[in-house]
């Protein structure tokens, strides 16, 4: 069955959409990520646009993430005051990232940066986790105890501030910045950055695990409803009909990841993690050597830019 796509220019097999966004939702339930570091090579190795990808799937992750929210708000596993020091570093960094989008869109670049952006991103971010998970499932079969945690330069800093919820006493500078790149990255690269958000705070910040996930999906529910925002008003590039089909396959898709994901050990969980960001980076890489004119075609869009 296809459907005409208004903004994306092209017809699309709606159930080809749905199954991407129940695969994507599915992976999303089982590692507690928001899934657009997926979503958004899928939509552009079907035909649609790195553009209307990055816009679209920014749509997606804010809808998907606000459930999850709101699940950790009511267990109070969300620490208020991390959370809005974050957003006044992911705010500022989504502001910027949708200014670059547009400056690239408009020198013809953007198509070129996405690609790699991604082959660089995922690669690196995908052979960091699969090898800590894999050095982490060696240590669980010998029995061996996982490393002892110190405290490192960042916790020197100055500015610091007293995060309750979290009971960490840590420099606001860190935070803010970690908050600009991945509000940043997530405007450009249409992810959520959870992915790359939650190492950075366990093993960088120290911030528990108990808060963590609570905490980054707040920053990524504000900063990808806010590059939605800006993507459909200054680029006009955010197709809701693809969002939507989207967002009704990822919801289904995460009910049966989140049963899935409960049921493996977190060393395995991190490992297999790692291998699949690590995959679909080479896959955009090998792509992008071997047929780039077919993976990134540049289309007129139809609509005022």
């Amino acid at each position: 069955m296809q459907l005409y796509l208004p903004i994306a220019d092209l017809p699309v097999n709606v159930f080809l959409v749905l199954a991407m966004g129940a695969a994507v939702g599915f992976v999303s339930g089982m590692f507690g990520i928001g899934g657009g570091f997926l979503m958004t090579p899928l939509l552009i190795f079907i035909g649609i646009t790195p553009a209307v990808a990055v816009a679209s799937v920014a749509s997606h992750i804010a809808a998907s993430s606000f459930s999850g929210a709101l699940s950790y708000w009511r267990r109070r596993a969300i620490d208020p005051a991390l959370a809005s020091v974050l957003l006044c570093g992911g705010v500022t960094g989504t502001a910027l990232g949708v200014w670059t989008f547009t400056q690239l869109r408009a020198l013809g670049q953007l198509d070129l940066m996405i690609a790699l952006s991604y082959v660089v991103l995922l690669t690196t971010v995908g052979s960091l986790m699969f090898s800590e998970g894999l050095r982490a499932l060696m240590r669980t079969r010998r029995g061996a105890l996982p490393p002892r945690r110190t405290h490192n330069w960042i916790h020197g800093l100055p500015l610091k501030m007293r995060f309750k919820r979290s009971k960490i006493y840590l420099s606001v500078i860190p935070v803010v910045v970690v908050g600009i790149v991945i509000g940043f990255i997530g405007a450009i690269m249409g992810i959520g950055g959870g992915f790359i958000l939650v190492p950075i705070m366990i093993y960088l910040l120290r911030v528990p695990t108990s808060t963590v996930i609570g905490t980054s999906m707040v920053l990524t529910l504000v900063t990808m409803l806010f590059a939605t925002m800006l993507h459909a008003v200054t680029n006009h590039l955010v197709d809701a009909v693809l969002a939507l089909i989207l967002m009704v396959g990822g919801v289904t898709g995460a009910q049966f990841g989140a049963r899935a994901g409960q049921k493996i050990r977190g060393e395995q969980l991190r490992l297999l993690l790692g291998l699949l960001i690590l995959s679909v980076g080479v896959r955009f890489a090998i792509e992008l050597v071997v047929q780039p004119s077919d993976l990134f075609t540049i289309r007129e869009l139809g609509v005022s830019g």
